[in-house]
Order: C-alpha cells, then sequence, then structure tokens
C-alpha cells in the first residue's frame, strides 16, 4: 500500500510539472522516461528467454502442457470477450464518418512507417539464426526458441552436465531479478518522468476532438474489460478482483506509463509473486506467454480502428463483416508484440492490404499516445487475472 501511495503522489508530481510548459524540463523529463524505458526494454529480453526455459527445464512436461491449455484457454476467452464489447459499442455508440478535407490532410503512414504484409509479419517470427531474434527483439521468435531449449532440457536424462547448465540459468535468472529489483526501488522517479511527458502532451492539445466517438468507444470498451468483463472471470471462479488488481496495482501502473507490457513483464512478474502470492512456477511460464499472446486492448482496437477506417472508406458494415473482424483482430491480437504502437503498426499493415484508406491512420495517431496507455494497462490486467486464474486451477 506504502509502495502504491508513493507510484501515486510521483504521477501527481510529474502530472503538475507537465502543465508548467517549461521547455528545458519537458526535455530532461523526456530524457529520464527514455532512459527508464531502455531499462525495462534491456530487462525484459532475458527475462522472458530464461522465466520459459527455467520453468520447462526445472518441471518439465510435468503440468506444462496443462497449465498452458489453461493459459490459451483464458487468454482466448478474455481476448475474445474485449473484441465483442468493441463490437457492440461501436454499434451503440455509432461514430459517425470523418470530413473528406480532413482525411486529405492527414497525415500519411506510408510516411511513419515502412508497410509489410500480415504473412510477412508471421513468417519473421520463424528465427533462421540463434543471435538475430535478440537484436531484434523478436518475442515470439525467442519464445520458439526458449519452448525448444525449455523442453530439450527437461528430455534430457539427469546428469551432472545437465544440472550444471539448469543451475547456471537459475543463477542467471536470480541476478537478473536483483537488478529487477534495483531498478523498481528507482521508479518513482521514472513516474514522474512518465507523467509529466504524457502533461505536457495533453496541455499541448494532442488529443482531437474531431474523432470523439472513435476515441469514446476505444477507451470505453477498455474502461468495460478491465472493471467489468476480467472481474467477472475473477469472481466466476471464486477470486476476489479487488484484492487481485490491489495487488498488481504496481504492475498496471508501470504499463500504463511505459505503454509496453513486454517492458512492464518484470514489474508484472515481481509483483504477482511478491504481493499476490502467485506460485513462482506459475508466474514465470504463465506471465510470458501471455505478455506475448493475451492482448486483450490490442484486439479491441483492431477491431474498432479497422470497422472506423472502413466505414470511412464507404464499406457498409453488416454484423457478417464485424464477426469477421472480430476473428480477425484476435488472430491478429495474439500475433502482435508487447512493444509501443504494436497495434497500430499492426492495424495499418492490415489496413493497406484490404485497400482502406489508411490515410486516417495518420489522424489517428496524436491521439495514439493515450490510447496505448489505456489498452497496455488493461492487457497486463488480463495477463495478471489469467496468471491467477491459472494458479487457482492448480
Amino acid at each position: 500500500m506504502k509502495k502504491t501511495l508513493i507510484w501515486i503522489g510521483a504521477l501527481v508530481i510529474g502530472a503538475v510539472l507537465g502543465t508548467l510548459g517549461v521547455v528545458w524540463l519537458d526535455d530532461v523529463m523526456n530524457f529520464v522516461a527514455t532512459v527508464y524505458t531502455r531499462l525495462f526494454q534491456l530487462l525484459a529480453v532475458p527475462t522472458i528467454v530464461l522465466a520459459v526455459i527455467t520453468t520447462f527445464a526445472t518441471f518439465g512436461s510435468k503440468g506444462s502442457g496443462r497449465i498452458f491449455g489453461h493459459t490459451l484457454t483464458y487468454t482466448l476467452l478474455t481476448t475474445f470477450a474485449a473484441a465483442a464489447v468493441g463490437a457492440v459499442l461501436y454499434v451503440l455508440v455509432a461514430p459517425g464518418n470523418l470530413p473528406v478535407e480532413t482525411i486529405s490532410n492527414g497525415t500519411q503512414p506510408s510516411d511513419i512507417s515502412t508497410q509489410t504484409s500480415y504473412v510477412d509479419h508471421i513468417i519473421s517470427v520463424i528465427p533462421n539464426n540463434v543471435v538475430k531474434p535478440f537484436f531484434d527483439g523478436n518475442v515470439l521468435s525467442l519464445l520458439l526458441l526458449a519452448f525448444a531449449i525449455g523442453i530439450g532440457l527437461s528430455k534430457l536424462p539427469e546428469s551432472e552436465n545437465k544440472a550444471v547448465v539448469v543451475k547456471f540459468l537459475v543463477g542467471l535468472q536470480e541476478l537478473l531479478f536483483l537488478l529487477i529489483h534495483w531498478l523498481i526501488w528507482t521508479l518513482p522517479l521514472g513516474i514522474v518522468a512518465f507523467a509529466a511527458q504524457l502533461s505536457a502532451q495533453v496541455t499541448a492539445g494532442v488529443v482531437a476532438d474531431s474523432i470523439g466517438k472513435y476515441v469514446l468507444v476505444v477507451i470505453g470498451g477498455n474502461v468495460i474489460q478491465f472493471f467489468v468483463v476480467l472481474p467477472l472471470f475473477l469472481l466466476i471462479r471464486g477470486l476476489n478482483p479487488v484484492h487481485v488488481l490491489g495487488r498488481m496495482m504496481p504492475a498496471v501502473l508501470m504499463a500504463l506509463f511505459t505503454k509496453s507490457s513486454a517492458a512492464t513483464l518484470p514489474v508484472t512478474m515481481d509483483t504477482a509473486e511478491r504481493r499476490l502470492g502467485i506460485r513462482k512456477n506459475i508466474s514465470r511460464f504463465v506471465l510470458p506467454i501471455c505478455t506475448t499472446i493475451n492482448m486483450n486492448g490490442c484486439a479491441a482496437f483492431i477491431l474498432v480502428t479497422s470497422l472506423f477506417v472502413m466505414q470511412n472508406g464507404g464499406t457498409v458494415l453488416t454484423w457478417d463483416i464485424i464477426l469477421l473482424w472480430i476473428l480477425v483482430s484476435v488472430v491478429s491480437a495474439v500475433g502482435n508484440a508487447g512493444v509501443p504502437m504494436g497495434c497500430y503498426f499492426l492495424t495499418l499493415s492490415l489496413m493497406s492490404g484490404i485497400g482502406a484508406p489508411v490515410a486516417i491512420l495518420g489522424i489517428i495517431l496524436p491521439i495514439y499516445t493515450i490510447i496505448d496507455m489505456v489498452e497496455t494497462a488493461e492487457n497486463v490486467w488480463s495477463d495478471s487475472c489469467v496468471a491467477a486464474l491459472v494458479d487457482y486451477d492448480g
């Protein structure tokens, strides 16, 4: 509780500093925020790899298949629920089309990112050497490698050589968690910087009014999923959602400001084990997987944004189309990496593939910072719920 209050205090201080409009102060806050984001990204990759390898190597196939099955089931259920909530809300709110001149004056997404097909995105997951995924931060490729190494170690006959390798990996993991604890101890400074950065953007008029209904659907869907749907999953299994959220709040707040569930993973795992009491073999197996495939907020964003872009391109949105894109959004979200703006560029790729007016994504871009924060916090909250549910199932 004390740590949460300190973090909230840092949030308030940062928000105030961001509204002052002092250029040198904004530069300092941007610098500090960048440093913290890079440090968590640095720790995130080895955390994911070591967590999966040591879990499989230590526990082998005993229960791993069942745990993975429960994880995948809860992930798909919550992700489909998030997309469905977004679809219903979109139909109820019914955002209108943007003026043609607004679309034509928007920032062209081609100026923002090199467009690649979704097939290329899937192929890039298959590693062609051991080193490249580490340099690229390709989480899915790293998971494939980690699964292979971990399962291989679990299948090796017991020997001194196997014991040495496993002890070495476990020792590296313990060292990594020590570094994570040190970084978390200094985190209030980072929260001040993240909050100041966001506050400065809002003060400068980043939030656009012209697509208010679209934003209402995206943010509203995330809020409903966060406070209604996910707690219902916990309640159905007999878990107290207030207790779970209260214990996991440091990780949720961290996700809100880093806008990266992968970068937040070290905090999520530490918080789940130390505050919520989830068993280590569960948290270190389930959470790295969830960080990669459990993207509730991303699924809702892909669906709502795709419907909005297609509607502006002249597509008549029938329930057949909406149901199809619920499926597309879920599959796409599962294959998305937990990095800042991952959902944005994935949606851009999908819309480019069907010839939709992708210039609209350039208009959405200035407000995506806010959307990305909210959906990342929801993703980590969903990861926490899945881990708690799997731990409860035993």
